[in-house]
C-alpha cells in the first residue's frame, strides 16, 4: 500500500507491535511516522500527508482524545481514517473517540484478525 502511516503511542515497543501486526495483515506503507504523544503527532500531521493514523488513547502530554479534538479544530487529516488502539474498555471512551472523529477502535492485545476486520476495510473504502 502506498502512502504514509502515523503511529501514535507513548510506548516505542507498542508502536513496533502495531507496525508488525499491520504488516502481517498485509498492510505495508511506503513511509512510517511515529509519535510518542498527541503533540508530536500534530507536528507530523501539519507537515505530512497521512493515509492512516493508529493512535493510543492514554498518553502523557496530549492524550489520543485531545489529539482527535485538535485534529478536528485545525481541520487536519480530513478524510483520513483514525483508528484508536488502547487498553481502555470503557464504553464512554469508545463513544467519545467515535464522536471526536475516530473511524475505528481496537483493544490491546489485538490480533492480525482485528487489523484485517477493523482497519483494512477503512483503507479500501
Amino acid at each position: 500500500m502506498s502512502g504514509t502511516i502515523l503511529v501514535v503511542d507513548d510506548s516505542a515497543m507498542m508502536r513496533k507491535v502495531i507496525l508488525r501486526t499491520l504488516k502481517m495483515a498485509g498492510l505495508e506503507f511506503d513511509r512510517v511516522l511515529e509519535a510518542g504523544n498527541g503533540q508530536e503527532a500534530l507536528a507530523c500531521l501539519r507537515m505530512n500527508k497521512i493515509e492512516l493514523i493508529m493512535c493510543d488513547i492514554n498518553m502523557p502530554v496530549m492524550t489520543g482524545l485531545q489529539l482527535l479534538q485538535q485534529i478536528k479544530e485545525e481541520n487536519l487529516a480530513v478524510g483520513v481514517p483514525i483508528v484508536m488502539v488502547t487498553t481502555e474498555s470503557s464504553e464512554s471512551q469508545v463513544h467519545q473517540a467515535i464522536l471526536s472523529g475516530a473511524r475505528g477502535y481496537i483493544r490491546k492485545p489485538f490480533s492480525i484478525e482485528h487489523i484485517v476486520n477493523n482497519v483494512k476495510p477503512l483503507l479500501t473504502a
